[in-house]
């Protein structure tokens, strides 16, 4: 009877190092789905694949709201918005629809949603990244469960969605699942941003992304300017799987 033979330790490890799937832990990954550039190219240097990852949560963590974030984020919704629809969920100031035109975002395809809660804010992501029917989703939240940021991650992975979750600074020492996290702070000209998570190495150094100025926030004195604005409701969506239009 013949007996088997014990596989080469060294030539099995560097063979399955070969395959896709398999990546160096100090080396960034390459990403299975599609990636978008972030428009900074030491930014996307320090990125797997070298962009914003779809169908990933990807999580910001602000040391305070509107300190450049949406600037971080413009060259990818400026081109997702020329085709797809763009949410905005719970954000922590009134969207400025004429601030939106003048960075070339088609305002047509953006919506704001307000919710009377956290818990409905999660809800509601959660049911837009199911449907597919947006380009990109991006969440303002506080305190996230665990299981809360299990159920985003699972439904961001089962959908072809930009996803974005912005979170206080405080939070960047807990767990989460996300695929990619990042810290956020105000600098002169721009925004300080650390990896603190990513497929790959850790990061070594902050990186310093310039900025143009944030603009002057300014009143809606008519509803031409305003953005389109979603209260979802979710007893009575549940039942018609359609958000109220208000």
């Amino acid at each position: 009877m013949s007996t088997l033979q014990q596989p080469n330790s060294a030539f099995s490890t560097a063979q399955g190092l070969d395959f896709p799937g398999v990546w160096r832990a100090n080396e960034l990954a390459v990403s299975r789905t599609a990636t978008y550039s972030t428009g900074f190219d030491e930014f996307d240097n320090e990125l797997p694949s070298r962009g914003w990852p779809r169908s990933a949560l990807i999580e910001l963590l602000l040391q305070q709201p509107g300190i450049g974030e949406m600037q971080l984020l413009k060259p990818v919704l400026t081109q997702l918005s020329k085709t797809q629809k763009i949410v905005l969920i719970q954000p922590p100031h009134l969207p400025q629809a004429m601030a939106c035109k003048s960075w070339g975002i088609h305002i047509n395809n953006l919506l704001w949603i307000k919710t009377s809660s956290a818990t409905d804010g999660l809800w509601a992501a959660e049911q837009i990244l199911k449907n597919g029917c947006c380009g990109a989703v991006i969440l303002w939240q506080g305190n996230v469960r665990t299981e809360s940021l299990r159920r985003l991650h699972l439904a961001a992975q089962s959908t072809d969605t930009w996803l974005w979750l912005m979170r206080p600074l405080a939070v960047s020492m807990d767990a989460s699942p996300a695929s990619l996290r990042i810290t956020l702070r105000p600098a002169a000209g721009g925004v300080s941003l650390n990896i603190v998570k990513r497929r790959g190495p850790s990061a070594k150094q902050n990186l310093f992304i310039p900025l143009a100025d944030m603009p002057v926030a300014r009143h809606y004195s008519d509803k031409e300017n305003a953005p389109v604005v979603m209260h979802t409701r979710p007893a009575v969506a549940a039942r018609s799987d359609t958000p109220i239009l208000v």
